[in-house]
């Protein structure tokens, strides 16, 4: 039977489900429109589609490290808390992380189309909408990152239970159990005070220019009847000030015992113990619903409406 425009039009208004997953369902039960809603709800995308348009905000992030040299880390998404705390959502997670870490996709549309680590008969996408259709909440693979030490290692730490997961990469001649406690420990630091760079030397004049900008208007406010000189250096005290708060190595050391002494400092203390030529060279930190806009949800309200009150 020939499928047309109109009967997959009609199948999508009837289910949620997305038009190609519509036209597959009609071409699978020769345009048998009952069938084809089963064929739908029996493969998730029926239950999916529809809870798609719902915020997922909530879940973990995982972290995964091979042998040292690869660690992958992912976030994944469910609408409530409590999911996230369910094993299966969490088994779930893990083999998002283990398919990560294997993965050599650039994005994330190219990570969804990769057959399934767990059963290579079905992509990352189709074992996500199966995964919906059981737990029966909006889920979402947002983000992940994978990242392999040409010379030296990596290291992993995963904060509050997988609300905050870090990667720190080193470049390091030595790699023994003080020089890894060490990049743990700064791995901690990044968890913690949520850095934007590893030095100053990474940040861009433009930012800084940016910055300097913003700094330089709040000066003059605060400040009306100072020269502009003066102006100037309160501005470059106060620039200086916001980059050792957003590198990494030139913020305090969180676990110094005097409260002054840099990151950067510590990491050459270790270097020296150990006979090392120690560098960290990148880290990455994904905090659980960071940047999405959540949902205010009224209790009382929804149940008023639904109650026609």
């Amino acid at each position: 039977m020939a499928i047309t425009a109109a009967m997959v039009k009609e199948l999508r208004e009837m289910t949620g489900a997305g038009m190609m997953d519509c036209k597959k369902a009609l071409n699978e039960t020769n345009g048998d429109m009952e069938a084809a809603v089963e064929f739908l709800r029996k493969n998730g995308q029926a239950k999916a589609e529809k809870k798609a348009g719902r915020i997922a905000a909530e879940g973990l992030c995982k972290v995964i490290v091979k042998e040292d040299k690869t660690a992958a880390v992912v976030e994944v998404n469910s609408e409530t808390d409590f999911v996230a705390k369910n094993e299966e959502f969490q088994n779930f997670v893990t083999a998002v992380a283990e398919q990560a870490i294997n993965s050599e996709a650039k994005d994330m549309d190219a990570f969804l189309a990769e057959n399934w680590n767990a059963d290579a008969s079905k992509t990352v996408k189709e074992a996500l909408v199966e995964k919906i259709a059981v737990i029966g909440e909006n889920l979402t693979i947002r983000r992940f990152e994978k990242v392999v030490a040409e010379n030296g290692c990596v290291v992993s730490y995963t904060h509050g239970g997988g609300r905050i997961g870090v990667i720190v990469e080193a470049d390091t001649d030595v790699v023994n159990d003080a020089i890894k406690e060490a990049l743990t420990n700064v791995a901690m630091q990044v968890a913690a005070l949520a850095p934007k760079y590893v030095s100053q030397a990474d940040v861009s004049e433009e930012y800084k220019e940016h910055e300097k900008s913003i700094l330089l208007e709040q000066a003059k406010n605060e400040n009306p009847d100072k020269p502009e000189g003066i102006i100037e250096k309160m501005i470059i005290g106060r620039l200086n000030k916001e980059l050792k708060e957003i590198c990494l190595l030139e913020q305090a050391y969180v676990k110094a015992e005097d409260g002054k002494q840099s990151v950067g400092k510590y990491l050459e203390q270790v270097a020296k113990e150990n006979g090392a030529n120690l560098t960290v060279k990148k880290f990455v930190r994904f905090e659980t619903g960071e940047g999405i806009e959540k949902k205010e949800e009224d209790f009382a309200a929804e149940v008023a409406k639904q109650m026609g009150m």
